[in-house]
């Protein structure tokens, strides 16, 4: 039976539609910071940046494409879901989804309240009213559109996106007409190895994890077109993924770009949601601060309906005795108390925990596209995953603060990369040991 075919318009919309499940908290506030502290650097930041927030979430992509969506088919059972839970569990209630209702009350609705300052006491425990509040609010409203999966495509990909990615456009051709002022000094670590620095800022965003994910739900929306064959499936997600890719690209360079000039404007900024409000602020005034408001609360609004979607579409597999809408008030819920733990503090909590997991799931990329060329496939996947969790774990452990001195010899330990070569080199050898398998299940 030959499978239903997308039009033009179809197409465009699973792309955008993709682009908007990415493009949200962290890919607002995580790109100005990064161009402020690179200053002169920026090019050489902004390139490692777009490596791991761009670069690799469409590989990733196109890997789930190429898999079918079975790209953790060749790891042991138990190994494969504990893999999966970690990454759901990591852009899910834990940090990535209640992290975009924190952007959007930051960015999108705290520039607008008189007093933000108000505090409920609860015990030994100190809410902030006006964010209590909002992330309520923000999670009902993502839990809500949750609930209907199957009318993402029409109510995300064509309506909602459309209208974000002009905003954005707005703002980027401001960015570039009206720069604030010239680069400065790069900071920090973007003074010693800013290609490398830019690299591990883009684990931030989490569009990694996200794009083994999300690459599953959109095969499973296009089934739900009646886009049966692997095929077809595959080259549409391909070209979703490229559409995709193009629109985050195009938002970093210029958020990038704004961080990197902002000047005196920058000046005491704690993150690049203070850069984005000031700049438009200045710029734009309180019409300016609206519309950034809009593009933030968009942008974090679908991200976190495709995050609470992705999650209890796979729990709701995994434990088919609990329904998937009773998952996505979990979820919602989850994330609404979460997010109340404050910006900063997740954003501190989450670092060494990405520092651990994405080497695991950047070589679960790479092998996946090598799976024919090793000679022994499972036996490469299981190990190469294996060396990139124990060496991305003392990563994880040194951005944690724990002392790591014993493992100082090891190439790239200080900057947090010492899992790469170890990696590779598994990589490489696993190529030519063992037995080549006739066929692989």
């Amino acid at each position: 039976m030959k499978s239903t075919q997308m039009t033009l318009s179809d197409t465009l919309g699973l792309g955008f539609m993709t682009f908007a499940f990415f493009l949200g908290a962290g890919n607002l506030i995580f790109p100005p910071f990064a161009g402020m502290l690179a200053g002169e650097n920026m090019s050489l930041a902004m390139a490692g940046f777009l490596i791991t927030a761009v670069g690799m979430p469409l590989i990733g992509l196109i890997a789930v494409a190429k898999s079918q969506g079975k790209v953790m088919a060749l790891l042991p059972t138990f190994a494969a879901t504990a893999l999966a839970i970690a990454i759901y569990i990591i852009i899910g209630p834990a940090f990535a989804a209640p992290r975009t209702g924190l952007v959007a009350y930051e960015i999108g609705v705290k520039p607008f309240l008189g007093d933000t300052n108000a505090v409920w006491q609860l015990g030994n425990l100190s809410l902030n009213v006006s964010q209590l509040l909002f992330t309520l609010v923000f999670f009902f409203i993502t839990m809500m559109l949750s609930l209907f999966p199957g009318k993402l495509l029409d109510s995300v990909g064509k309506v909602l996106t459309p209208v974000l990615l002009t905003l954005l456009v707005a703002l980027a051709a401001s960015v570039m007409l009206l720069p604030a002022g010239e680069f400065a000094a790069p900071q920090g670590e973007y003074a010693k190895s800013p290609l490398i620095k830019g690299i591990l800022e883009g684990y931030n965003t989490m569009d990694t994890l996200a794009s083994i994910m999300f690459g599953m739900l959109i095969i499973d929306l296009l089934r739900k077109k009646g886009i049966d064959t692997p095929a077809d499936q595959t080259r549409y997600l391909i070209r979703a993924a490229f559409i995709a890719a193009s629109g985050l690209a195009f938002v970093y360079v210029s958020l990038f770009f704004l961080g990197a000039s902002a000047g005196d404007l920058a000046a005491g900024a704690g993150n690049g949601g203070e850069i984005l409000t000031r700049y438009v602020t200045r710029e734009f005034g309180t019409p300016g601060s609206a519309l950034l408001a809009l593009v933030v609360s968009l942008a974090c609004l679908t991200t976190a309906v495709g995050l609470v979607t992705a999650c209890s579409e796979y729990f709701s597999e995994l434990l088919p005795t609990v329904s998937y809408r009773r998952f996505v008030v979990l979820f919602s819920l989850i994330c609404a108390v979460v997010a109340n733990v404050g910006l900063t503090q997740l954003i501190s909590i989450s670092i060494p925990v990405l520092v651990s997991i994405y080497p695991v799931v950047i070589a679960l990329v790479a092998v996946t596209f090598l799976t024919e060329r090793f000679a022994n496939a499972a036996f490469a996947h299981r190990l190469v995953l294996s060396v990139a969790l124990v060496f991305g774990a003392i990563d994880g452990l040194k951005a944690a603060g724990a002392d790591m001195s014993l493992f100082q010899f090891m190439p790239l330990h200080d900057e947090g990369m010492a899992w790469l070569l170890p990696t590779l080199v598994t990589m490489v050898i696993c190529l030519f040991i063992g037995r080549r398998q006739v066929q692989l299940v």
